[in-house]
């Protein structure tokens, strides 16, 4: 594909390049190029494989934008996505490039307001942008009528797949025209996908923008080896490191996501969680503040991160491996957008290498590993943070009289050295002390034995204790529980002791149990539930 293509080569109108030109686009991404033509100038079904972030939405919204006309307020293209958030992204992009006459589009999704959505649809709506759960309830109270679509198009298609939507989605596809024009999307493509395909378009078009060479080179690939203690201290080298850190960081457990966003905080860093127990008011203003950058650390499970859309992040941590090679893809392929660079690292504890090896095989990602930051490092670069910090203060700030008359008293009766280490020290005391930075336990010497032995010599010297696995307890401070009287009443009805209990976070409704592995199943088969009950205490899953 030539990569020197322009928009208008592609045969878009004069209205459209407008747009574009305003918005600063200037030529246009593989994926726009490969199927902008084909929307505009045949007719056959095309099914699209590429990442988010390729510029998909372009690639379908500005031909339907040039080949729909109003037509009475009769839905004439239908766009289906996963998430509520995407379904906001996709409508103000496509409503971004319209220009003149211009055609009624709207976000329909779970979260917002029914009775907004039914005005507008009574009113007459060209494009509908929606999730498919939000458009099975208006076809259900036939607020939503499909019979005029022309172009049905289904973006992140096994996203959709993923989150369980796939007969919803069938569903939705059998109230459309067979007359209609379909456009799916996909990273990957499962053969649950392809038989969708199958079943509901007819000839198609394929294009795919997936091995596009240096796409995959935009990004490195790193990991780190270590104890499951010292994840925290690892990251916080990491991104005290890394100036100008700004990413996303994968945790396997709603729990383990709030306790790192708290860890984190607590210890000075703008960090928030996302997972599946956050409203989605608080979820649209804890996405903003990262898009504003008023937050540079999201702690996010798979299950919430879908839908996030940011492209100018620096780094992607996998706090917890992903348990699957597509989980890993997915995760990393939202840092090293539009031809920028970004950083995939990935933390394991010796057990996990295997685990590592197989995503390696599966994606042929090479993913090297890398050393842990020193702590004089880490201090180091808080140092230069610091005076980075305050020579921009000096250049932004202008003092007043009074303050530099404070500033010359203060001069005259105190030594300068004293006094600007005690301004150091009130707003910068905790960057600054390097006992307040946990040293890092030494993994095995390599080359002498094999992940499995060492993990199996850690075992030994922790006493036999491998690690710590999270438990879900279903109840919590509303029912009178505290942490002390949680700890020893599964600690009696389980017989195992106190101390193998490291952790409880107790929270309203719930508690998270952090205990050692070796008693993990202990416990669990101690509050075995009759099958159809649920149990009182089970592992922690988002």
């Amino acid at each position: 594909m030539n990569n020197e293509l322009t928009f208008e080569a592609l045969g878009l109108s004069s209205d459209i390049l407008n747009a574009l030109a305003k918005k600063g686009f200037e030529k246009p991404t593989p994926i726009q190029q490969k199927t902008i033509p084909l929307l505009l100038q045949g007719e056959r079904d095309i099914i699209g494989q590429a990442q988010t972030g390729t510029g998909k939405t372009a690639a379908f919204g500005l031909p339907l934008l040039e080949r729909i006309r109003p037509e009475k307020g009769k839905v004439q293209a239908i766009v289906l996505v996963p998430t509520r958030e995407l379904a906001l992204q996709v409508y103000e992009e496509i409503s971004s490039y319209q220009t003149g006459n211009k055609l009624t589009i709207l976000p329909v999704y779970g979260g917002q307001g029914m009775d907004v959505q039914l005005r507008q649809l009574k009113s007459g709506v060209d494009i509908v942008v929606g999730t498919p759960g939000r458009v099975m309830d208006h076809l259900r109270r036939r607020s939503l009528k499909l019979d005029h679509v022309k172009f049905a198009v289904l973006d992140e298609a096994d996203e959709m797949l993923n989150m369980g939507f796939i007969d919803d989605i069938e569903t939705i596809l059998e109230y459309i025209p067979e007359t209609r024009r379909m456009l799916l999307f996909s990273a990957t493509m499962p053969s649950r996908i392809r038989q969708l395909a199958k079943r509901f378009m007819g000839e198609f078009d394929e294009v795919s923008i997936e091995k596009v060479e240096g796409e995959k080179a935009q990004i490195t690939h790193t990991y780190y080896e270590m104890f499951n203690e010292d994840k925290m201290t690892v990251l916080t080298r990491i991104i005290d490191t890394n100036p100008g850190f700004y990413g996303l960081v994968f945790c396997r457990t709603r729990a383990g996501s709030d306790r790192l966003a708290k860890d984190l905080s607590a210890a000075g860093y703008d960090a928030e969680a996302l997972h599946g127990d956050v409203s989605q008011a608080q979820r649209e203003r804890i996405l903003d503040k990262f898009k504003m950058k008023k937050i540079h650390l999201l702690v996010a499970t798979d299950v919430a991160a879908r839908g996030i859309d940011v492209n100018n992040l620096s780094h992607v941590v996998n706090f917890d491996i992903p348990g699957e090679a597509e989980t890993y893809t997915h995760r990393i392929g939202r840092t090293g957008r539009a031809g920028k660079t970004g950083e995939a690292i990935t933390f394991i504890v010796p057990r996990e290498f295997r685990a590592l090896q197989m995503i390696m095989q599966q994606t042929r990602f090479q993913i090297a590993k890398q050393q842990v930051p020193t702590l004089q490092e880490a201090l180091e670069q808080r140092r230069a943070a610091v005076k980075h910090e305050i020579f921009k203060r000096i250049m932004t700030t202008t003092p007043t009289d009074e303050v530099k008359a404070l500033a010359v008293e203060l001069l005259s009766k105190t030594e300068p050295e004293l006094l600007v280490s005690a301004l150091l020290q009130q707003n910068f005391g905790r960057q600054l002390q390097a006992q307040q930075m946990r040293e890092i336990k030494q993994l095995p010497s390599k080359g002498s034995d094999s992940p499995r032995t060492r993990e199996s010599r850690d075992r030994v010297r922790s006493g036999g204790k491998g690690g710590h696995d999270s438990l879900f307890f279903g109840k919590g401070k509303t029912d009178g529980w505290k942490s002390n009287r949680l700890i020893q009443y599964i600690s009696d009805t389980a017989g195992i002791p106190t101390k193998s209990i490291a952790k409880v976070d107790l929270f309203q409704k719930h508690a998270i149990i952090t205990v050692e592995s070796d008693c993990a199943n202990t416990i669990l088969e101690k509050f075995r539930t009759p099958k159809g009950q649920r149990p009182l205490v089970r592992r922690d899953r988002d």
